[in-house]
């Protein structure tokens, strides 16, 4: 059981609570003025149980319920309130999408922002990205589901550092992605999970990925619970920095290199 930092935590998160400027390149919109909902300031927290407009098809069956929850995972079925890592797959069949599984405080800085969404801007912009890296996968986004999680902070720091990364839900009823965004990744542990308090590194990383529920079919980005992982910003399966995109109706690994990731302070980019 975590030990409470209730009043350092209400001191420090006027502090540690500043977001960066969005980089629309690689970002799809976030935030309250695009009708965002926005989880609570809760440690190991989630949103609440949400309802789909239109079923999505993961890894061969359809949800149309997920949760969203703080420790950076989109869940379908129940709420992950883990905050060390496990590799996958997982033994307890749990189905769901990882982005940075690592351990999330959103009471110390950031926020979590969550919508469904028909936009047609948005979805043109989605269906003509997904053409171009699956050109032989004719696509047209019909609803999307954007996740957010805006410069959090992680368990027990010290510091003013923040993660922000994106996942994108998409299909049209019938095929199915998910866009990985990672735009500022500046730790990768809580301290509950054997990292430093002021830097954020070392114990158990972050992990990135898909858990099908299986024990068969799943996928470990490379670089996942191991240092390298900070440097996911200059990852990428589709030759975007930054973005990992994957089909997961039928789960099918593209694009995937086969060398491992430098670790931190790394400036090669591995495509």
């Amino acid at each position: 059981m975590k030990s409470s930092f209730t009043f350092l935590l209400l001191l420090l998160e006027a502090v540690v609570n500043v977001r960066p400027v969005q980089e629309a390149s690689l970002f799809y919109p976030y935030g309250l003025d695009q009708k965002d909902q926005k989880n609570p300031k809760l440690d190991d927290g989630s949103s609440k149980k949400l309802s789909l407009s239109v079923p999505f098809t993961f890894y061969g069956k359809k949800y149309q319920t997920l949760y969203v929850n703080n420790n950076g995972v989109i869940s379908f079925g129940s709420r992950v309130n883990q905050y060390t890592p496990d590799p996958f797959p997982l033994a307890d069949g749990r189905s769901f999408v990882a982005p940075y599984w690592g351990d999330v405080d959103n009471v110390l800085g950031g926020d979590v922002f969550y919508r469904e969404t028909t936009d047609p801007t948005l979805l043109g912009l989605i269906t003509k990205q997904i053409n171009q890296y699956f050109p032989k996968i004719p696509f047209t986004a019909t609803w999307a589901f954007v996740a957010t999680w805006d410069h959090v902070a992680y368990y027990g720091s010290t510091s003013n550092k923040g993660n922000t990364f994106q996942a994108a839900l998409t299909t049209n009823t019938e095929t199915s992605f998910i866009i990985l965004n990672y735009k500022d990744i500046q730790w990768t542990t809580g301290a509950a999970s054997g990292g430093d308090a002021e830097t954020g590194l070392g114990g158990t990383p972050a992990h990135a990925g898909f858990n099908s529920g299986d024990e068969t079919n799943y996928y470990n980005i490379p670089g996942s619970r191991t240092d390298a992982v900070i440097n996911i910003t200059k990852t990428s399966n589709v030759n975007v920095p930054g973005r990992w995109v994957f089909q997961v109706d039928d789960f099918k690994v593209t694009g995937v290199p086969t060398e491992m990731p430098k670790v931190a302070d790394s400036n090669n980019c591995w495509l």
